[in-house]
């Protein structure tokens, strides 16, 4: 579950298997997907996952074995495969209406309504109306029909049997079954020449309605994929302008982009300010305010002023590229519930050919009656064609992960799904979580005898080289009171407690309480008193020495996000107990659970950054199973421990990528959209998997009993894949 993304072409990588993707031509159910994947798994060292509405299949495979090894057993099966470029566009789909299958619609429906009609109205039965519907219904049969004809010879030649044997025995039966009455029965009462036209008009709508279904399943990441700029102005060395193709865009180039304008890719304003929309890439409504320094990500749109961007990440290292890539692995994935679906359908065919057989002779042995015998077969035949099996996930997959996409949830695979919904508890990291992140320096307390300039002077030179917010708020407050910081010699971090180093040649030390006391120095009662006041009004402070004495107390605070009370309100509504984790001391913590409405009993302070793996397992050995919400690289360690990693897009790479569930934006009411949104997608791929196990296990003892006709069976059939989509893609109207 904690799997990173892999490439989407062929890699190989220095060590472990290499990955490709293989597009998958000719499958058609379940059966076809689930033969493929057992193919491929017993080659040595082969992992395979086929998924058929996505018609692609994910493969690692180890040295010693090719891509052209993987298509070849692919093709020997009797299906076409090819290698997936990495990078590739988005391939243009044809209209709805120009397809080979909507041809054959077309003319396969034009022929068989006249059929139905004249086998199924006695008042139309004119003399030599049975010739008339043979002619009309052959070209049906044999022309309508030949895909699944075709398909259904191939996977005999290989020993298989899938859907479309099913449904070409069938039609075939009835076809020649009509034939035989005609010419040597001298009998247009028993013909079946409906069923044969019937059946294949009604599975040719279905295969119709399922395409422009699982079309629109896909639409979100074809939407994704298409977001980014086709063109930018790239800013020469002397300044002029030039209009050159997004792609030729290299890290370190600068652009400009003009409001109204597509950011090209992700990058840092270097000149102007402006307001930025993301709502096409994060779902978030408002722009944001962006200036020098600030940075962009490709795709958003630049709402107002003129800016000028360097580029940082280009090609299938941006955001937008990544967000493609972890929602296209996602749909390409199987949940634990559908491998048991794909066990039952790589069975299913031959049990039903065996079933229809036993029928066909148990009728005749029983009645006597042929035409009954044969009717009840063909039934059966035609109402277990298992596609809406193979269709139960993938469909639900890709609505489901296409609309987070759209909502700035990013959902890393199937088996984050069943986590989503076992997760009692939620861990959420305080700092850039549950608040801003954004520390200001608020107060700053010097020792008797220092001023106030020299303790900001040395303390922000020395956080100046750390990454911590609070250390990035005292150099701020530092060189923004004062101009440019002094040099900083042999500076070290501590992990946990503060940071140490040389500056003007005084040893400094800036950081908790305890960074001091492990060196020996105490604080006099002035500085206590400023750091209990500071501490108990839910500030963060900073002690400063350098040395061997205490200087002063610096008090920096942080603000709690507007929205992160209702999103905790939201995690709890969802049965969810919220815990806050953090590093700061109880006073400040207890200071923002109050204020988002988190139970004393429910923080956990004063907690290094190697030690909040330690307390996500303490929960889980409390018999708890822990979500955990983070965005900083302490907290890749415990995301990753989590039974359930949701992490902050707006925060680093490492905690991103240990994360299951990403959230492109900063807001914590996301987390609880996340989660009910992967509730959503799992209980609506188990309601397709309950209708597609129990629609089998009623129709078919109905068409053995002789109570189904074969036409309506195809009817059913048809329609219980297309009903299968139709519900997944309820999923696009989430909120």
């Amino acid at each position: 579950m904690k799997d990173d993304a892999p490439a989407t072409g062929p890699t190989t990588p220095a060590s472990g298997p290499a990955e490709i993707d293989l597009a998958i031509g000719g499958m058609t159910c379940a059966s076809c997907s689930a033969r493929i994947e057992k193919k491929l798994n017993r080659i040595e060292g082969v992992t395979a996952t086929v998924n058929l509405a996505t018609e692609k299949a994910k493969v690692m495979y180890p040295d010693g074995v090719t891509p052209d090894d993987l298509i070849a057993t692919v093709t020997k099966l009797g299906y076409t495969a090819q290698a997936l470029a990495e990078e590739a566009p988005p391939a243009e789909e044809p209209a709805a209406g120009d397809t080979p299958v909507a041809r054959r619609l077309a003319v396969s429906a034009a022929l068989s309504v006249p059929v139905i009609l004249l086998s199924m109205i006695p008042g139309l039965h004119f003399p030599g109306w049975a010739w008339v519907a043979l002619v009309l219904a052959t070209p049906v049969v044999l022309w309508g029909g030949a895909p699944f004809h075709r398909a259904a010879w191939t996977n005999a030649r290989h020993g298989a049997a899938t859907m479309d044997t099913l449904v070409s025995v069938g039609t075939l039966a009835a076809y020649l079954w009509s034939l035989w009455a005609l010419f040597l029965g001298g009998d247009d009462r028993h013909i079946y020449l409906e069923v044969a036209s019937g059946v294949v008009t009604f599975i040719l709508v279905g295969r119709y309605l399922e395409a422009r279904a699982k079309r629109s399943a896909g639409a979100a990441l074809r939407a994704l994929l298409e977001l980014g700029a086709k063109d930018v102005s790239l800013l020469a060395p002397d300044g002029t302008e030039v209009r050159v193709p997004a792609g030729r865009l290299t890290p370190g180039d600068r652009f400009v982009v003009r409001p109204g304008e597509k950011i090209a890719t992700d990058g840092t304003v270097v000149e102007g300010s402006g307001a930025v929309d993301a709502s096409l890439l994060t779902g978030e409504a408002l722009p944001v305010d962006v200036t020098v320094g600030d940075a962009v990500t490709g795709a958003t749109v630049n709402a107002g002023g003129r800016l000028v961007v360097e580029a940082t990440r280009v090609g299938s290292d941006t955001q937008l590229a990544r967000m493609a890539k972890l929602v296209e692995e996602a749909q390409t994935g199987k949940a634990q519930v559908q491998r048991l679906a794909d066990r039952i359908s790589a069975v299913f065919v031959p049990v039903v050919l065996v079933i229809a057989l036993g029928t066909l002779l148990a009728w005749q042995l029983t009645t006597g009656d042929t035409t009954a015998a044969f009717t009840a077969a063909v039934a059966v035949l035609i109402i277990a064609c298992p596609c809406a099996l193979g269709l139960a996930t993938p469909t639900a997959l890709m609505v489901g992960t296409g609309r987070g996409a759209q909502l700035g949830i990013l959902i890393k695979g199937p088996e984050v799904l069943e986590s989503t919904r076992a997760v009692d508890t939620v861990v959420l990291d305080k700092t850039g979580t549950v608040t801003t992140g954004r520390m200001t320096l608020d107060a700053a307390h010097p020792a008797d005898g220092v001023e106030e300039k020299e303790l900001l002077r040395l303390a922000g030179a020395l956080e100046h080289a750390s990454e911590h917010p609070v250390a990035r708020a005292v150099a701020t407050a530092a060189a923004d009171r004062h101009g440019t910081l002094p040099r900083v010699d042999d500076f070290a971090d501590v992990p946990g407690l503060g940071v140490r180093g040389t500056v003007d040649g005084h040893r400094v030390l800036v950081g908790r309480a305890r960074l001091l006391a492990d060196a020996g120095i105490t604080l006099p009662p002035a500085l206590e008193e400023a750091l209990s006041a500071a501490e108990a009004t839910g500030g963060t402070a900073v002690t400063v020495a350098w040395d061997g004495a205490a200087r002063g107390v610096l008090t920096v605070t942080d603000t709690v996000k507007e929205t992160s009370a209702r999103a905790v309100a939201e995690l709890r509504a969802l049965g969810l107990t919220p815990v806050l984790l953090t590093g700061d001391n109880r006073a400040a913590a207890a200071s923002v659970a109050r204020a988002v409405g988190i139970a004393p009993d429910d923080v956990i302070a004063e907690v290094l950054p190697e030690d909040k793996v330690a307390a996500v397992r303490r929960l889980q050995s409390a018999g708890r199973s822990v979500a955990m919400v983070g965005d900083g690289v302490n907290d890749a360690a415990a995301l990753a421990t989590a039974d359930l990693g949701l992490a902050m897009g707006t925060g680093t790479d490492a905690a991103i990528e240990a994360g299951d569930l990403t959230l492109v934006r900063g807001d914590l009411r996301v987390a609880a959209d996340a989660i009910r949104l992967s509730r959503r997608t799992l209980a609506t791929i188990r309601g397709n998997l309950c209708w597609a196990f129990g629609y089998n296990v009623a129709a078919l003892p109905l068409a053995a009993a002789g109570l189904l006709n074969p036409m309506i069976a195809g009817a059913a059939m048809a329609f219980s894949s297309v009903f299968v989509v139709t519900n997944s893609l309820r999923l696009r109207k989430f909120t």
